[in-house]
């Protein structure tokens, strides 16, 4: 008997279900997942075992299928059966071509279609996506999800991201892509936990989730939760946080990799400069692809890397409508009053290069006095908060280093009493970019210190004269830093995008440097005190200079001047920020330019450089390729792809002319078999628009979506989609620019919708057991429109093959189904002429054949359908076996006891596991979906 197939309807426990996904597991039998068919279960989802001890699963003898016409107009049903036959059938692994990804709501750029195309060729999907900041990786994650979920392969999703992206994450995904993800940070798990029996696992209440990192690192509360979980798909945003061994994090990814099938890792900074901490990074990719992680090369992790800058040469071009230029850096040199002056010359004199007995002498001694000074450059009030933390630690110790201590602090009180110059210089600049009490010009200010955030946030609130009452909870300027809750966060990030938002002001920590989209209405970043890091610089300069930028990011600095008597904050500036510049023109990467790809160590780097006295154009290599060393050139330049054909995309062939008519002609059906549902169905044409009353069945698909998407937009009593990726647009702009809700009113129907998945369901089950559509179009003959799946060891499509059989029953001939459907007129707008009884009794007799005829092409045509798959299973074992021998040699000269020999031969064994479960296995499974039939002239 054939094996089972996604797509097939079974009968089980006397009612009739549409597989979903098939699975082998080891001890049960198969795993099949399905949603009902019959009225008793319809739109039930459910899990069953093809095992003796389990579950009896009795199969529709395709052979036995009857032939019923289709009387409905323009051949409705049968479009509708067809269409969501093919809908719901998974595209086959022997197929790694785009096929939805980029029918979703973004502009179409084949540099984002790069690393889904990249995963789908591996052995298992999973990629390192590596690029530079702005370039969209969120879009190109969301490609590749889509692409999984088409497969079957993306039932179960869970997307880690630090937590001040949750909800930007969250939101892209949903509005572009049409993929829902639950949001579970710490309120959402304990909520969930609520509602279910405490042994329970939350983790597996939801198919879809996002969590953020900081919940989930904790391995006392969720890690026994996430043991017993398998995914299809794992993402882990800006995973350079889980790269050092030993830590919460790095435990963390370690687990997520074991036990998902995909694994997406995405970062513009993915690695800490040494070669075995990246190399470790990509072997929980894939454990074969680095032999000896001190010595790897580009060819050894492009399949698993994928890395481009602004300049890159397959993005410049494709960005250039669509991304402003930066502008080159604005460094304002401010002098400092005679207060500061006095408090920069203690710390000259007694802290940073004291001419006697140093005051400081602990441990830490060498960076202690830098750090002194790196506060004074934020603020005096951040110098005062970093004294009074000092002097708290040594207690009442009356020495040399507590006198020092107490006064630096009373020289920094005087200077606060003062308005700090750097308050002041940046009040003018806010003033002359038009920053002011009714006007709708915005800037982002970063700080790295906590006090000079709240300190500037009052400051500026006076000086500019901006109102202290709240709209909808937002003020005109606003702190952004980790110390908030997780809503606060939300609510600040959401409401600077938004243009209707009274955010004029948004003042950062660093923790906002990270992954967050702050180019929507802003163009403008100041600096109020500089990180000495590349990496820091880099990020912050991220936020707003980013794809979808459409006026040039102007980048400020402010920087006190010394006139040559102190250490220069000015020189300090300007070389970092006119460095970072050259770097992200030309190499995408300023990481790299220190080489430690640290935050902390780069610090550190230019702090030892500046207490020595050495010119940071000494320890700061040019910005080109070459001035790199190999490490960093590998980095830089080994996923680009340079050499690579474009992503091949696979066309749509549907039998609606768009996807709302598709989903309008389904209501309308669902409407006229049920009087009783008042679907209240309204159409906009020039909009693509649908509006209707979502009927109970698709209501309880609901769970899965977003709750505050549910929640705002009401949709249980009313749904709002539209196939226009137009209008879409600019629905989302204008929710984007709202204040009352970043949710649009009217979502996309990108192609894996739920709701077009729900409709799909509907269509399928309209045709009884085992019945087949017949319809007459421009055909000279019968064709028996035919499906044929043979799917691998674990249970997924390996290869498929739609086909038109005609010649029945002496000269059988496969011709192509979407050749044929499209010459016979299958479309909208065609005529129903009516089929005589008398045909259909003919034609009974000939389904056995056809069946026969397409299972004996899909044996004889295999070796052709199934090429490119077998292609790429030789190439996995040859890899695997060099891969094996190397690392055996490794093993064998280094006497590493972290890697054994056994540990090879395990994940080697493992491999080939993988490898042989790929190839097509079993029977294969055909059956006929439909016939097409002459048009008679009566």
């Amino acid at each position: 008997m054939a094996d089972i197939a996604a797509g097939e309807r079974v009968i089980i426990r006397d009612e009739e279900w549409l597989v979903r996904a098939v699975r082998s597991t080891e001890y049960d039998g198969t795993r099949i997942e399905v949603t009902g068919v019959s009225e008793l279960v319809r739109d039930q989802d459910a899990v069953f075992f093809d095992h003796p001890d389990l579950d009896r699963i009795d199969r529709l003898d395709p052979r036995d299928g009857r032939l019923v016409v289709d009387t409905s107009p323009e051949f409705r049903r049968t479009r509708l059966w067809l269409e969501s036959v093919r809908r719901g059938s998974p595209v086959p692994a022997s197929d790694t071509r785009i096929t939805v990804g980029h029918h979703a709501l973004l502009d179409r750029m084949d540099y984002q279609l790069r690393p889904a195309a990249q995963a789908l060729q591996n052995l298992r999907p999973r990629i390192l996506i590596g690029d530079a900041v702005g370039l969209g990786k969120t879009l190109e994650i969301g490609i590749l999800l889509s692409e999984l979920i088409r497969r079957g392969r993306g039932e179960r999703i869970l997307v880690v991201t630090p937590r001040a992206v949750l909800e930007q994450f969250q939101q892209e995904l949903w509005t572009r892509f049409a993929i829902p993800l639950v949001r579970l940070d710490s309120t959402g798990i304990q909520k969930v936990k609520q509602t279910l029996p405490s042994s329970r696992n939350p983790f597996s209440f939801y198919k879809r989730v996002i969590v953020s990192i900081d919940t989930l690192k904790n391995p006392a509360r969720y890690k026994h939760h996430l043991k017993s979980q398998r995914w299809d798909a794992v993402v882990i945003d800006e995973c350079h946080n889980l790269i050092n061994r030993g830590t919460q994090n790095n435990e963390l990814a370690r687990l997520l990799a074991a036990q998902s099938d995909a694994l997406i890792l995405a970062s513009a900074t993915p690695h800490n400069g040494k070669q075995e901490s990246f190399a470790e990074l990509i072997n929980m990719l894939d454990p074969t692809a680095i032999a000896d992680p001190k010595d790897y090369r580009a060819k050894d992790i492009e399949h698993l890397y994928v890395r481009r800058h602004r300049n890159s040469p397959d993005v410049k071009l494709d960005v250039a409508h669509r991304w402003k230029e930066r502008r080159k850096p604005n460094i304002l040199p401010v002098d400092p009053t005679d207060a500061e002056r006095a408090v920069l010359r203690e710390l000259e004199d007694v802290w940073l290069h004291p001419t006697g007995t140093p005051v400081f002498d602990g441990k830490g001694r060498r960076l202690f006095p830098w750090t002194l000074y790196k506060a004074f450059l934020s603020s005096p009030r951040a110098l005062r908060a970093s004294l009074a933390r000092r002097l708290n630690n040594i207690g009442d110790e009356d020495n040399a280093e507590s006198k020092a201590l107490t006064r630096l602090d009373e020289l920094a009180e005087a200077a606060e009493r003062t308005t700090p110059s750097k308050l002041t210089e940046l009040v003018k600049y806010l003033g002359s970019i038009g920053v002011s009490k009714g006007s709708d010009t915005r800037v982002v200010i970063f700080s790295e210190r906590i006090d000079t955030l709240d300190w500037l946030s009052d400051e500026l609130r006076k000086k500019l004269k901006f109102s202290a009452k709240p709209q909808n909870g937002l003020l005109p300027v606003e702190v952004l830093h980790a110390g908030l809750s997780d809503e606060k966060i939300q609510a600040v990030v959401e409401g600077f995008g938004q243009s209707n938002s009274p955010i004029r002001v948004l003042i950062a920590s660093d923790m906002a440097s990270e992954g967050l989209n702050l180019h929507k209405e802003c163009h403008r970043l100041v600096h109020f005190d500089l990180p000495w890091s590349f990496i820091r610089i880099q990020q912050r300069n991220g936020r707003i200079d980013r794809y979808g930028q459409l006026r040039p990011p102007q980048i400020t600095a402010l920087a006190l001047t010394s006139g040559g008597e102190v250490t220069d904050d000015l020189n300090v500036v300007t070389k970092l920020l006119k460095k970072e510049d050259e770097a992200n023109r030309a190499l995408g990467d300023a990481e790299v330019l220190l080489d430690v790809h640290d935050a902390k160590i780069e610090e550190e780097t230019v702090m030892e450089a500046i207490r020595t006295g050495r010119d940071l154009d000494e320890i700061v290599p040019e910005a080109t390729p070459q001035a790199l060393n190999p490490f960093a050139q590998l980095i830089v330049q080994g996923g680009t792809h340079d050499a690579d054909p474009a992503p091949e995309t696979a066309t749509r062939i549907s039998f609606f002319d768009d996807d709302d008519n598709y989903l309008t002609d389904e209501l309308t059906d669902i409407a006229a078999d049920n009087r009783a549902s008042d679907l209240d169905i309204h159409r906009e044409a020039d909009n693509d628009l649908i509006a209707f009353n979502p009927p109970a069945d698709l209501i309880t698909r609901f769970r899965d979506l977003p709750p505050d998407y549910r929640q705002e937009q009401q949709i249980e009593q009313r749904l709002r989609l539209t196939g226009s990726s137009d209008y879409a647009q600019k629905r989302l702009v204008r929710a984007q620019k709202s204040q009352d809700s970043a949710w649009p009113d009217v979502h996309f129907l990108a192609p894996i919708h739920p709701v077009l998945e729900w409709a799909g369901d509907r269509a399928v089950g309209r045709f009884g057991r085992n019945e087949i559509p017949v319809v007459a179009g421009e055909v000279d003959q019968p064709y028996f429109l035919t499906q044929a799946v043979w799917s691998n060891e674990n249970g997924a499509p390996a290869i498929a093959h739609w086909g038109a059989v005609t010649g029945l029953p002496d000269e059988p001939d496969v011709d192509d189904f979407d050749t044929v459907v499209a010459r016979s007129g299958l479309q909208e707008g065609t005529s129903n002429p009516g089929i005589a009884d008398h045909e259909i009794a003919d034609l009974q007799r000939y389904v056995a054949d056809a069946v026969d005829a397409a299972l004996h092409h899909i044996r004889t045509r295999r070796d052709d359908f199934e090429l490119e798959l077998l292609d790429r299973v030789d190439r996995y074992r040859n890899s695997l076996k060099a891969w094996e021998q190397t690392a055996l040699t490794v093993v064998s000269s280094s006497g590493s006891r972290t890697n054994t020999r056994l540990d090879v031969e395990q994940i080697a064994d493992s491999c080939r596991s993988i490898i042989d479960s790929l190839a097509a296995s079993g029977d294969p499974y055909v059956r006929v979906i439909g016939v097409i039939v002459p048009k008679t002239n009566g």
